[in-house]
């Protein structure tokens, strides 16, 4: 039976293996498929998985997370967006993560500036508040797509309904970001 994941953070806490082999038994599927969602292989997807156990290891402490799941996610979504990055950079292939990624371009202010950290923050909260404002079955779609980086295809069997209907539910959810960021002042 899987130990809670307070109970898992407590034994990584206090540096004992089997809660670090609990942690990859509850949660390294999840983890895998956000790496394969991202990088379109099964192999590189394994490897991240495997990255992120040691992540975590080397981040608690002195961190002490409050949701496991959501912390060992976002590891894993780092390191496999920095691997996407370092591929795209060797002029290699792309996964769901480009793709994924590309979508989002039409609504989000674009280029670097000196103020780029300060606005990127802003921004954050922006689209944060964005999110807290939706349908929860938008919501879903949403990060779905643009956080875990999951197939079209998957989205629709998860929820049961069609691809169209998932294209035509982000194409929204974008304009409504579209139209909130402008609000917000991100955008002309």
């Amino acid at each position: 039976m899987a130990l809670e994941d307070g109970k898992i953070v407590e034994g990584l806490w206090q540096r004992r293996e089997e809660a670090l082999a609990e942690c990859r038994e509850k949660y390294g599927p999840l983890c895998t498929a956000i790496a394969r969602n991202i990088l379109g292989s099964r192999e590189d997807a394994e490897e991240c998985a495997g990255d992120t156990w040691l992540r975590a290891w080397q981040a608690i402490p002195p961190q002490r997370p409050r949701d496991l799941g959501a912390f060992l996610s976002r590891i894993t979504r780092n390191l496999a967006l920095n691997r996407l990055e370092a591929r795209r950079a060797q002029k290699r292939g792309s996964g769901q993560g480009e793709l994924a990624l590309e979508e989002l371009l039409e609504c989000l202010p674009g280029g670097e500036s000196p103020e780029g950290a300060a606005q990127a923050a802003e921004l954050e909260g922006a689209v944060n508040r964005f999110l807290a404002a939706l349908d929860r079955r938008s919501r879903v779609i949403f990060l779905r797509r643009y956080w875990y980086l999951e197939p079209l295809g998957d989205i629709a069997r998860a929820l049961g309904v069609t691809v169209g209907g998932v294209k035509a539910s982000l194409h929204r959810t974008r304009k409504k970001l579209r139209a909130h960021l402008e609000q917000e002042g991100f955008l002309p």
